[in-house]
């Protein structure tokens, strides 16, 4: 706190004692009373005796400005506040940045760990038999309140810190602009001559891409884990954890793991980014780091390929699912390429390999003939005891013809029937071998 914010706060004048008193008294009056609407409006009172006592002497600004003084300044405080702590020095400064770590950390498990438990019934299990049961709607209330307490008292600090100049003084104001350049004295008389130096990048410490990144590595093995055990103990396991079979187990959670890959794909390119490399330790614990994530990751997209597999097998397979399963096999591959990129810390080429492996992984599709491969599976499960979805592969193009001739005469020429339906002759511009073929 600056020296002269320090003697404005022990210099207070009566009216500001008198306008403080209100303030505190309206907001005492939720309780003893328990009307909604009344507490609202002696809140917002509060607020306008708040800014008059903030405020002292009647401004230049005029009423209104005194009466939304405070409001309008805990706004306006933010870039201040966040400027103090940017002037810290030694621990100072490293603790600010590692309250910002933190903050990440936890915005990161907020995320990962609600997908997580989505994704997976026994890992939900343990994730509340480990978290204590929290009311939700009291978090956000209380949470609510703390946010706008803060920016109340912030924005008072920020009008005592630069106060606008007072009804009688000899200050002209020519618009509302100078209400920002007024608020921001105190910062600018503090900074003094400082010059301001040109933009520079501010790498992130080992501590402060160490916190999320470990956050990230301890949860995924504790679901690493429980997919392990899910695996060895079987569907007796499953059934005693989960109260489900391990076929229901298997179909579920695939979108939640594919939403888990691609978001820790962000968080790691954002750390490749940012991170320092000044020394040869920081070098190692970023490959480290980036290590960690990424095989644990692979686990999960493993888990998640599995699910959609099961997931077909079960209820057939489809375009579309073959698709998601072909682009969740290609997150695997990017991931191999930045752990590949970790040898020299070299990662400027790993878009343009990614772009890359993304169209030759098309190009072996469509060699591969993804319809035909669908109408073959769905076959395979037919003669498994299945059932078969004549209407959806009737849909389908000529490409699937081939894969008919396993099916008895009346169902394959049902739905040949239907893939021909509407097939015109091509133009010599258009022709098609597939569409030739099939007519």
């Amino acid at each position: 706190m600056s020296h002269g914010l320090r003697a404005r706060l022990v210099d207070v004048p009566s009216s500001r004692m008198w306008w403080g008193a209100l303030a505190l008294g309206l907001l005492g009056v939720g309780v003893f009373r328990a009307a909604p609407w009344l507490f609202v409006l002696c809140v917002l009172g509060a607020g306008v005796a708040g800014s008059f006592a903030a405020v002292g002497r009647r401004s230049v600004f005029g009423v209104f400005f005194d009466m939304v003084a405070v409001p309008w300044a805990a706004v306006m405080s933010v870039p201040w506040l966040y400027r103090g702590v940017g002037r810290g020095t030694g621990s100072r400064r490293v603790g600010a940045r590692v309250w910002w770590s933190v903050a990440a950390t936890l915005a990161l498990l907020l995320v990962f760990v609600p997908l997580l438990v989505g994704a997976d019934p026994v890992f939900a299990r343990l994730v509340d038999a480990v978290v204590p049961a929290l009311d939700t709607a009291l978090l956000v209330q209380w949470g609510f309140v703390f946010t706008i307490a803060g920016l109340g008292v912030a924005g008072a600090l920020y009008v005592l810190a630069g106060p606008p100049p007072a009804a009688d003084g000899p200050s002209r104001v020519t618009g509302w602009m100078d209400l920002v350049i007024a608020g921001g004295a105190a910062a600018v008389q503090e900074r003094g001559a400082e010059s301001v130096a040109a933009p520079r990048i501010r790498r992130l410490s080992r501590t402060e891409w160490g916190l999320p990144m470990g956050a990230l590595t301890v949860l995924f093995m504790v679901f690493v884990g429980t997919q392990l055990a899910v695996l060895f103990g079987g569907d007796g396991y499953v059934q005693r954890t989960a109260d489900l079979t391990y076929a229901e187990y298997a179909r579920s959670g695939f979108w939640e793991l594919s939403m888990v890959s691609m978001l820790t794909l962000a968080v790691i390119a954002v750390v490749q980014r940012w991170a320092a490399q000044h020394s040869a330790g920081d070098r190692l614990w970023l490959r480290v780091g980036v290590t960690s994530v990424s095989v644990l990751t692979l686990v999960i997209v493993a888990s998640a390929l599995h699910r959609m597999w099961t997931y077909q097998q079960a209820y057939g397979f489809t375009v579309l699912r073959l698709l998601v399963e072909v682009f969740e096999l290609w997150i695997g591959l990017v991931y191999l390429l930045v752990l590949a990129s970790l040898v020299r810390l070299r990662r400027e080429w790993v878009p343009r390999a990614a772009a890359g492996a993304a169209l030759a992984t098309l190009l072996v599709l469509a060699v591969v003939n993804p319809e035909r491969l669908v109408a073959d599976r769905n076959i395979d499960r037919w003669q498994a005891g299945k059932t078969l979805d004549s209407g959806y592969l009737g849909r389908l193009s000529t490409d699937i013809l081939p894969a008919l001739d396993r099916l008895p005469a009346p169902q394959r020429d049902e739905i040949t029937k239907d893939v021909r339906a509407g097939l015109d002759r091509d133009t010599w511009q258009g022709w098609n071998l597939s569409r030739s073929s099939g007519r």
